[in-house]
């Protein structure tokens, strides 16, 4: 076991679209006060309705501890989070992640994941999974468990790791060149993007380390959100994708890939 520096900072990015009626404002609050390592960075991505001027209200209230990153047009997901990740790496964020704005991952399981990232600092990827477990409130309808074992075939091709779940929206990763190089292309599976960052991290490094690089994280508590703006179409397009993305992975480096290499050839 490697113990890692204690206490590293972490900003938190919390992708937000057209979130204005499901934003809870008081429980972000009381997240970062009772929280002084992390630092939340709520990126509004393009919403039409009032999210942004509750976003900003928001931060108002917590200056330095929420900041709001406004994209003027709606990028998806997939681009939010990696647009907050890069400007979370870039002001020197030692953790940063991502989590979701409904919070179904409830933001007091953050500390489950610091404490993780504290013990081994060989882990660069920390990801909440959604296993049913004696004892732990984890409640999914039928057709999210079958699409989350669907979506988890196919990070496991892509990966070649073994993983359970990789679209829970929690999780905190390592601010590592590494990090810094997959995240500095755009990604190209849309709602799938965490299993294309995951593979991009993962065929950064050593094959071989690469089992002690991920951690999956048993939730003790996730609860299923009305108002999920992912719909079937798009979940069958991003695993089309998918799939093209994990021929090309096993077929030889991408354009993406070779400017990822360069990336962190530069960053050594």
């Amino acid at each position: 076991m490697t113990v890692s520096r204690p206490y590293a900072t972490l900003t938190l990015v919390v992708p937000c679209y057209n979130e204005a009626l499901r934003l809870q404002p008081q429980r972000f609050l009381s997240f970062v006060d009772a929280n002084p390592r992390v630092r939340l960075l709520m990126v509004n991505d393009g919403s039409t309705d009032e999210t942004l001027i509750r976003l900003r209200a928001l931060a108002a209230r917590r200056p330095g501890r929420i900041a709001v990153l406004d994209l003027a047009q709606n990028a998806g997901k997939a681009e939010a989070v990696r647009t907050g990740l890069q400007r979370a790496i870039a002001e020197g964020a030692e953790l940063t992640g991502y989590w979701d704005a409904d919070l179904a991952t409830p933001l007091e399981l953050v500390g489950d994941f610091l404490r993780i990232a504290d013990r081994h600092a060989e882990t660069e990827v920390i990801f909440g999974s959604r296993r049913t477990m004696l004892g732990h409130r984890v409640n999914r309808t039928a057709g999210r468990r079958a699409v989350s074992r669907l979506c988890a075939g196919l990070a496991r091709m892509a990966i070649g790791l073994p993983v359970a779940d990789t679209q829970c929206g929690a999780k905190i990763l390592r601010a590592t060149p590494g990090l810094a190089a997959a995240v500095a292309q755009p990604f190209t599976a849309a709602w799938l993007f965490d299993v294309e960052l995951f593979a991009r991290i993962a065929r950064a490094g050593s094959r071989s380390e690469a089992p002690h690089r991920f951690y999956e994280l048993p939730l003790s508590e996730w609860t299923e959100v009305p108002g999920s703006k992912v719909t079937a179409r798009v979940i069958l397009r991003s695993g089309l994708r998918m799939l093209r993305l994990i021929a090309e992975l096993r077929m030889g480096p991408r354009p993406a890939q070779a400017a990822m290499s360069g990336a962190l050839r530069k960053a050594a």
